[in-house]
């Protein structure tokens, strides 16, 4: 399994922190996804999309079969799996990008690296399953540690966020799991208030000071629909300012579902603030 800069990603390209930001697509296969973009058990759609996002540049997929969205009901490990796999095979046979799998159960992630991902992006930093930490060491695989927590209180909001990382971070090193391997995401919408999240997203330079990769998922959240009082089907202009912003605040990867747009977001703000020129330029 390699490390995360061994990963090759969109156009064969190895990734390189600092270079650019990379984009991760969604893909859920739910029924149930917040965003109404879940795809069920349908195979075809799903290897569709794959193929979509990995054409209009998309440098990693994010693969989920349980919906995270506020209410939704719990799926057991069984269920997941039923859900998962198939998907995972038929993407990973019909596209070249890392596959990352979103869940926070051990068993689904040994079953997911088995079928096809190569990326763990655990949305509760280890809290829930502890276990999974030994599974992402075992197999050598990447971990994307998320910061969650299961109220909305805080003694001090970027403090209390920074000491959970922190402790994610150490649960993972225990359990063997390379430095290199670690990206931490601060979780918009997990645990927060619409204020909340607004000062994570504003405050995102201090999360560097942690030493890892930073990813933001900030797609079409409510945070978002409230400021601009949109259905979630019309957020895709106030997707691309949590995208810039996020940038300009230090993200290295964002993970989004409107990938075409959100690639052409990115790769502006990285010729503006990274220095970043496309193969073309000059000619």
């Amino acid at each position: 399994m390699p490390t995360l800069t061994d990963l090759t990603v969109a156009n064969g390209e190895k990734l390189a922190w600092g270079r650019r930001t990379y984009v991760m697509g969604i893909i859920n296969v739910t029924p149930d996804s917040f965003s109404g973009d879940g795809l069920g058990a349908d195979i075809p759609a799903m290897v569709a999309q794959a193929r979509r996002f990995e054409a209009e540049g998309a440098d990693l997929l994010d693969v989920g079969a349980e919906s995270t969205r506020p209410g939704s009901a719990p799926v057991d490990a069984q269920e997941e799996l039923r859900r998962l796999l198939p998907a995972l095979e038929a993407i990973a046979a019909q596209v070249r990008l890392p596959i990352s799998v979103d869940t926070y159960k051990a068993e689904v992630a040994r079953r997911a690296l088995q079928a096809g991902a190569c990326i763990i992006n655990d949305v509760w930093g280890l809290k829930a399953d502890p276990a999974l930490a030994q599974v992402a060491a075992e197999a050598g695989a990447p971990l994307i540690l998320m910061h969650n927590q299961p109220t909305r209180q805080y003694q001090d909001l970027l403090p209390d966020i920074f000491a959970s990382l922190n402790h994610s971070v150490a649960q993972a090193r225990r359990a063997g799991v390379a430095q290199e391997n670690i990206i931490l995401d601060p979780g918009i919408g997990f645990g927060k208030t619409p204020e909340h999240n607004l000062e994570v997203l504003r405050r995102l330079p201090e999360f560097k000071a942690l030493g890892y990769p930073l990813l933001v998922g900030a797609s079409r959240k409510s945070t978002i629909g409230l400021v601009l009082d949109l259905p979630v089907d019309q957020r895709v202009e106030g997707t691309a300012a949590t995208v810039a912003l996020a940038i300009a605040g230090g993200a290295d990867m964002v993970r989004v579902h409107d990938v075409r747009q959100m690639v052409r977001v990115c790769r502006m703000s990285d010729a503006i603030l990274r220095g970043w020129r496309p193969a073309s330029w000059g000619r």
